[in-house]
């Protein structure tokens, strides 16, 4: 047996959710339905990132075993597989990896976006979150800065969520203006449940002048939830990128 890594993107407004759930429509059983159906044969797929529904990805992984042993056979392979999935979802490339390689434990970091934008526009509706509102973007953007200083996120975690530690190590996070909208931009090595949502809603409060650059640090310090805001929607979220060592590729 080979094992590989799988990449692909998607616009998850359809989905409830990327990992397989009985009874739901996800990402990953509409994957494992397509290479089912052309492989003719079920194939079990391990995936690296959870996004809630409605979330998209510009690149997400799975990987899977297959006794099939030709990376140079796969860009075909893909182009099928591709023509059965629905047209919201595309696999990228398939990698032959070293054996034992794992998507979501051998991930060095992961890159969120989450999309605001504040004037009308149709092509960003339901790709980015319509937040009409004035902000101070000086005071969002200090906010963003401070959480390079901290490691413990529980306040940025949702309630029942099971993690042995709210330990992350951000690497990135900043606001930035791009393509007409104002995006949260944020690297870690990892991410928990919420929480780059949590973290947005809440810098909106500091930006709309509710909630001051001091107390979104108190915020951080108090390493309860219930006092972040989770409110903003899912379809401005984006995972943009999870990031390997170069040596788990073979090829």
């Amino acid at each position: 047996m080979a094992r590989y890594f799988l990449s692909v993107a998607y616009q998850g407004s359809a989905y409830a959710g990327f990992q397989v759930q009985q009874n739901a429509v996800t990402i990953q059983s509409e994957l494992e339905r397509a290479m089912a159906v052309y492989f003719r044969e079920p194939v079990g797929l391990t995936g690296s990132s959870r996004t809630d529904k409605g979330v998209h990805a510009v690149e997400n992984y799975f990987h899977f075993d297959f006794a099939y042993y030709d990376p140079s056979a796969w860009q075909h392979h893909i182009y099928h597989i591709n023509a059965i999935l629905p047209p919201d979802i595309v696999v990228l490339a398939v990698r032959l990896v070293r054996d034992g390689a794992h998507c979501r434990f051998d991930a060095l970091s992961r890159e969120y976006e989450y999309r605001i934008y504040q004037h009308k526009n149709p092509f960003l509706d339901q790709r980015a979150y319509f937040f009409p509102f004035k902000l101070d973007l000086d005071a969002m953007r200090s906010a963003a800065a401070m959480l390079m200083e901290y490691d413990d996120f529980s306040s940025f975690s949702k309630r029942n969520t099971q993690v042995k530690t709210f330990i992350c190590n951000i690497m990135v996070s900043e606001w930035i203006c791009k393509d007409d909208c104002l995006i949260f931009h944020v690297q870690a090595d990892r991410f928990l449940r919420g929480m780059v949502r949590g973290l947005t809603g809440t810098m909106l409060r500091v930006g709309t002048g509710k909630v001051s650059v001091p107390n979104f640090a108190a915020i951080i310090d108090s390493k309860d939830c219930t006092q972040a805001d989770f409110s903003v929607p899912a379809h401005g979220l984006y995972l943009m990128k999870v990031a390997y060592p170069d040596d788990i590729f073979i090829g």
